[in-house]
This record gives structure tokens, C-alpha cells and sequence, in this order.
């Protein structure tokens, strides 16, 4: 990054300005005096103005992932599990995942440092719709429909239910439907089917609200595009 740049962004003044500083000598990096046009390493470079070193103003960073299974949606692993944040880039500094999928849940997971926008996705007042695609053993009809609508009790005077749900194909051997679920519970569209007696085989998040992961390949990341971050912070 060129140091004008680092500096303008650090809230120094323009980067015109911060060139002017360069050329007055006023600005060093690493105990070097430099000149116009140089570049910093953002991370590892100490920069000083007058005497004073700049630090970078932290920079919101949202990731889209689409998580296989096999990987734990935390930072670190006391097991030395695979964790999600190896399939992230590196040098982004502290990033954590919004919410979590268990170990053999696959699909879509955000991942940032913007907290406001974490408690906004996962504080149960503001119910976020979560969309899931599921596989499961044998015919799925309407009484079990009708049962995770109505509401099924999951634990102890804790009685979830599906928002919505569409069965795309039922037969002897197999089903898929896709269900919507609002609370986001730990394991809950596994615990909800175990209780109309369904046996999950395949899981996977395809949607957070209206928010979609296509084309995103799994294992990969991208970078969230400015109008999906509007979206997630006015969800």
C-alpha cells in the first residue's frame, strides 16, 4: 500500500496533504526517512508522523463461506480440529464466524470482525430467517409437515418449528425438502426431524434471509459485495 494511501485512510488528511508531509521529511517508516510514492506493509511497518506513530484504522472485513463438513465454526480447537478460519486468506487480522453450523453441516457462513452486524444476525429478538437444504431417510408427507410447522418441542419448554418448508422430492428411499427456521438453535433442523422420528443424512445453509451462496464452490470464500453488507446490517 502506498504510504499516502495508508496515511490518508489512517484519518491524517487527504493524500495529497500526506504527500506534502513525505516531502517535508516529516514521515518515517521503520526509523527510515522516505519518499514520495513509497510503499508499507500495513501490518508489519511502524509509520511516524512527527515523532508519532499512525496506526491503521481497523477495517470492517466480510467473508462468505461455504462451509464443508468436517470443520468447526470456531477460531481455535482444543481437539486440533479442522477449524473454518483455515479456509480463510491469511494476515486479516481477528476475524470470527457469525453463528455456527455443527461438524457435519455444510453451507453458508459469514465471517467478519464487524460485531454490531454478529449480534444483529444472531440475537434471537431480530429472527433471521435461515434456509436449509436437507436430505432424509425415507417418505417425508404431510404429517411431519404439519407437525415441524405447528411446533415441536426440542428440549425441555423449548418448542421450535419450521417457517416454512417444501419437500422437492419424497420417496421409499429418500426425501428433500428445504426448511426455513427462524431461531437457530444448536443442532436445531436435526433435532427438530429427529422428533417426527427423521434421520438427517445430508445438511447444508443456502440461504441467510434473502441472501444466497451461489456459485460460491465448496471450501471457497469471497468477499462480501457492498450491497449484500447493506443487507445484512438492515436485516
Amino acid at each position: 500500500m502506498r504510504v499516502n494511501k495508508f496515511l490518508a485512510e489512517a484519518g491524517v488528511g487527504s493524500r495529497r496533504y500526506c504527500d506534502k508531509l513525505v516531502e517535508d521529511g516529516k514521515v518515517f517508516v521503520n526509523g527510515q526517512r522516505i519518499k514520495v510514492g513509497t510503499d508499507v506493509d500495513k501490518i508489519r511497518d511502524k509509520v511516524t508522523v512527527d515523532g508519532k506513530q499512525v496506526f491503521k484504522k481497523a477495517q470492517n472485513i466480510y467473508y462468505m463461506l461455504n462451509k464443508p463438513k468436517g470443520y468447526v465454526c470456531t477460531v481455535s480447537d482444543d481437539l486440533g480440529r479442522r477449524t473454518v478460519m483455515d479456509l480463510l486468506p491469511t494476515d486479516q487480522g481477528r476475524l470470527y464466524p457469525v453463528g455456527r453450523l455443527d461438524y457435519e453441516t455444510e453451507g453458508m457462513l459469514i465471517v467478519t470482525n464487524d460485531g454490531d452486524m454478529c449480534e444483529r444476525l444472531t440475537h434471537p429478538r431480530n429472527e433471521v430467517p435461515k434456509t436449509y437444504a436437507v436430505r432424509i431417510d425415507g417418505i417425508f408427507n404431510e404429517t411431519h409437515i404439519s407437525k415441524l410447522k405447528a411446533g415441536v418441542e426440542i428440549e425441555p419448554n423449548v418448542v421450535v418449528r419450521a417457517i416454512s418448508l417444501r419437500v422437492i422430492s419424497s420417496s421409499k428411499e429418500e426425501s428433500k425438502i428445504e426448511i426455513t427456521i427462524m431461531e437457530g438453535k444448536n443442532r436445531q433442523v436435526r433435532r427438530m426431524l429427529e422428533v417426527v422420528d427423521k434421520e438427517v443424512t445430508f445438511l447444508k445453509r443456502v440461504k441467510i434471509g434473502d441472501l444466497k451462496m451461489t456459485g460460491l464452490d465448496r471450501g471457497k470464500c469471497r468477499v462480501l459485495r457492498e450491497r449484500e453488507i447493506e443487507y445484512l446490517k438492515n436485516i
